[in-house]
């Protein structure tokens, strides 16, 4: 890795359709009424991410994109404690992106993914 490992960078990132399918037929799952988190092992040393976030829940795009920083960062802070790990984030319902309790959600998430 390079010197700054704290980043999110494209290597952390989920990016082809056949990675997406691997972990959507993954068992480890944790959902509540907004996010639907899956993950898989990967043999890899590094955590990696996917998102989606349909335009059916969040119609606009401002907010879709906000949503997906947050949950970029979130991920970028605890992606140590997932090395090894791919997660695909999908967002089922409308979420408050000015929410102070996104961050909570998500640490809960995180955690469960970390097991």
């Amino acid at each position: 890795m390079s010197s700054f490992e704290g980043g999110f960078r494209a290597c952390n990132r989920l990016k082809r359709p056949e990675e997406f399918k691997l972990v959507f037929s993954s068992k480890q799952r944790s959902s509540d009424k907004s996010f639907l988190f899956l993950a898989r092992q990967n043999d890899l040393n590094q955590a990696r991410l996917g998102l989606a976030v349909p335009k059916k829940h969040i119609s606009r795009s401002v907010d879709r994109n906000k949503l997906k920083r947050i949950i970029r960062e979130s991920f970028r802070l605890r992606q140590k404690q997932l090395e090894g790990k791919d997660v695909v984030v999908v967002v089922k319902g409308a979420v408050n992106c000015k929410s102070k309790t996104i961050e909570s959600e998500l640490v809960k998430h995180w955690e469960r993914m970390s097991k």
